[in-house]
Order: C-alpha cells, then structure tokens, then sequence
C-alpha cells in the first residue's frame, strides 16, 4: 500500500527553521519525483518544491528560493524540506506528493497522485 507521511510541523517564530519530512512507503522511490505543497487558510493550495528522481534538479516557488531546501534520501525512502528563516506567511499546512514513474517533476498538481496528510506549519510572534 502506498503512503506518504509528513512530519516535522510546528510553531516558530519568524526567522526560525524547521525541517519538515516525508516517508515514503509502498513506491520504489528512486523512480519518482517529490513534490512540496503548502495550502493556507482562505487561499488554494500552491506548490513549494519539486526534487526530481535523482535528486539532481529541484524547483522552487519564487518566495522561498533561497530559504527553503529539499532533499531526497532515496535508500531511506525519505524527502526532506529544510526551512530557514521563516515568515509568517510562510504559514500553511504542508503537503507532499509523489509524481508518475518518469521520476520528473510537473507543473500541475492534478499530476500528482499519492499525496500525505499534511503537517501544519505555523510562523508567528
């Protein structure tokens, strides 16, 4: 069965890191690509990162370049969001979701099929 879990949410301050994570289980992860998504109160949800099977290219949502980092760990089954210097707006529940088998990532998130139940993130003074 495949499932994907995410882990690491909380509340900070603004300016502080956290690490989300997400446990991939059921899929050979080396075949797919990983996608972050983020959907706050009132608003749709929006793609945040993107690491494609190799862990060789990574995208990013224009306001978290630089500040955000995604990693893959392929022999644990494991995809990280490293998060740094946080903003209050920065503040959502957090998603990730697997794409395809080309192991590439796409623009379109009715492209990704299995998806994690999400942890909140919430960056506040």
């Amino acid at each position: 069965q495949t499932r994907l879990v995410e882990s690491g949410g909380g509340s900070v301050q603004p300016g502080g890191s956290l690490r989300l994570s997400c446990a991939v289980a059921g899929l050979p992860l080396n075949y797919y690509a990983i996608g972050w998504f983020r959907q706050a109160p009132g608003k749709e949800r929006e793609g945040v990162s993107c690491i494609e099977k190799s862990g060789d290219s990574t995208v990013y949502l224009d306001s978290v370049k630089g500040r955000f980092t995604i990693s893959r760990d392929n022999a644990k089954n494991m995809v990280y969001l490293q998060m740094n210097s946080l903003k209050p707006e920065d503040t959502a529940v957090y998603y990730c979701a697997s794409v395809g088998t080309a192991g590439i990532c796409k623009e379109q998130q009715h492209e990704y099929d299995y998806w994690g139940q999400g942890t909140q993130v919430s960056v506040s003074s």
